[in-house]
């Protein structure tokens, strides 16, 4: 038995903001030496796309900092939520985030094991073409036989 310690994380997510959380911590948990994987089902298989197209929005996120304060009805009119995407995105680009795109590029430099799942690819009629290369396709029975084993164990 290997005495490397294991990082198990479920993404549900597919939206801007809840891509950076199963990115960041597998990426530092790789370079901490940890096994990691991660397994996406659902929403958090659109992370795995080749092209990218995430959207953020603050309905239904009443903690999103806002730069004024501003009424559920206008945050819900048309184009509200590109124009939030864009100012996230000038956000994290002036503070020096890395994007999605180079996180996820760092997960599979850093041997973090990506799995799709298959029964939401099936379910959601997903062309597994449109996936990045280097990950894996399986059920949740491939997520227990890693995270059965974890240390940690994260669902976001």
């Amino acid at each position: 038995m290997s005495d490397q310690k294991k990082l198990a994380i479920i993404a549900t997510k597919g939206t801007l903001d809840w891509a950076y959380p199963p990115f960041i911590l597998a990426s530092t948990a790789a370079a901490l030496g940890y096994e990691t994987e991660i397994f996406f089902t659902f929403y958090g298989l659109k992370l795995l796309e080749k092209k990218l197209d995430l959207q953020v929005t603050s309905l239904g996120n009443p903690g999103m900092p806002m730069p004024m304060p501003m009424p559920v009805l206008v945050q819900a009119l048309p184009g509200m939520q590109s124009m939030m995407t864009s100012m996230m995105k000038q956000k994290m680009k002036s503070k020096g985030v890395a994007s999605v795109e180079d996180l996820r590029d760092l997960c599979l430099e850093a041997e973090v094991k990506m799995v799709a799942c298959q029964m939401t690819v099936d379910l959601f009629d997903m062309d597994p073409k449109n996936f990045i290369d280097g990950i894996e396709f399986g059920g949740a029975a491939t997520f227990f036989e890693f995270a059965g084993d974890a240390d940690v164990c994260l669902y976001v």
